[in-house]
């Protein structure tokens, strides 16, 4: 399936800060609970994230992530997810986060 280019410019990715990862014991595969600050315009989100597999709660403080900021909320069992927090299956079908390889301010609109 393709989209046009005007499609593709109404998914608004940002990038973010983690500032806090918490213990997310009721989901049914292993995830971090996420709070992620986009900065000024978007503010701070929080998302369920299945990346336990590669991720300790300090990897995961400070680094900068990719998000989908514009999905609606999105009830994850007890806890309401905000923004989809971007990443690739690798060979073991675990997450790998997409990020920018350089800091960039929180907020910054993929291009």
């Amino acid at each position: 399936m393709s989209i046009t280019f005007d499609d593709f410019l109404k998914v608004d990715i940002r990038v973010g800060t983690i500032t806090a990862v918490d213990d997310f014991p009721q989901a049914r595969k292993p995830a971090w609970k996420l709070t992620v600050d986009f900065g000024p315009e978007i503010g701070t989100r929080r998302s369920s994230a299945q990346i336990v597999a590669h991720y300790a709660k300090d990897d995961l403080l400070g680094r900068q992530v990719l998000g989908v900021v514009n999905f609606p909320p999105r009830q994850i069992g007890p806890f309401m997810s905000e923004v989809l927090v971007l990443g690739l299956h690798d060979a073991g079908d675990d997450v790998v986060l997409i990020g920018p390889e350089r800091a960039v301010p929180d907020g910054a609109r993929m291009c």
